[in-house]
């Protein structure tokens, strides 16, 4: 049994509200312009109502410095997690290819 499966991802926006801005010592306005995004841009990804997108994950991962894969594979998980829930597919048949 894969229980783990069945735990909800972590929202990118939570990490970055509650780990990573702390750790930083910067206000969101900072880091806002840091980012050269809005401050209700950012705000979005924070409050969890916006994703990160690949154009923003590359410019969080070089203001951590640690790369665009980690917020792009978060933004994914917590994405996919979802969508597995949210659509249904008992009427779509699994295909076989034939060599």
């Amino acid at each position: 049994m894969e229980r783990h499966r069945d735990i909800e991802p972590t929202h990118p926006g939570e990490i970055l509200r509650e780990d990573v801005l702390p750790a930083l010592r910067k206000t969101q306005t900072e880091i806002a312009k840091l980012l050269h995004i809005s401050r209700q841009t950012l705000h979005a990804i924070l409050s969890e109502k916006a994703p990160i997108t690949p154009r923003m994950a590359v410019k969080i991962g070089k203001l951590c410095g640690n790369g665009p894969e980690l917020w792009v594979n978060l933004q994914t998980a917590y994405d996919l997690w979802h969508a597995k829930r949210e659509v249904k597919t008992d009427d779509i048949p699994t295909l076989e290819a034939v060599a």
